[in-house]
């Protein structure tokens, strides 16, 4: 894997919802925690990785941010989000989580072999990916996702 491009670089992301505590409550579900430091009734940053983070802000506030008009996504694809967790069995456990929180399935399991996904809606309808990944593909060890595709494919 290649060195980053600019090391300590911070992601923001920023998500309109419909109401902050209810999302809030929703991602706390499926085990994200928030800065407190950055977080009020019409926000909250989500802690995504290191310097990775999503701002849930109201559909005003994420309006006053915006230069184009908010997009509906319960009609509209306006993005797609993925996450990683460590292990196959954290996907169905994130994934059960979203939807015992109140999310919908997007669809069922995706595998892969080197990679294993589930997807769903969050209570905005966005839709989210939770992915595990083998860290041999990850770290470019060809040979052993070449092998672990081959499992995975149907007989």
């Amino acid at each position: 894997m290649t060195p980053p491009a600019h090391p300590g670089r911070m992601l923001f992301v920023n998500l309109p919802v419909a109401d902050v505590a209810r999302s809030r409550a929703f991602f706390g579900a499926l085990g994200f925690s928030f800065n407190p430091a950055f977080s009020d009734e019409t926000s909250a940053c989500m802690l995504v990785g290191e310097h990775a983070f999503v701002m849930l802000l109201v559909r005003e506030k994420f309006a006053d941010f915006a230069h184009l008009p908010v997009g509906d996504p319960t009609t509209h694809t306006l993005s797609l989000f993925t996450f990683s967790v460590t292990s196959r069995d954290d996907v169905d456990a994130v994934g059960a989580a979203a939807l015992a929180a109140g999310g919908r399935e997007a669809d069922g399991a995706e595998d892969h072999g080197f990679m294993y996904s589930r997807s769903f809606f969050d209570l905005d309808g966005h839709g989210w990916q939770v992915m595990w990944m083998d860290p041999a593909a990850v770290l470019g060890d060809e040979a052993s996702a070449a092998a672990a595709e081959e499992v995975a494919a149907p007989a």
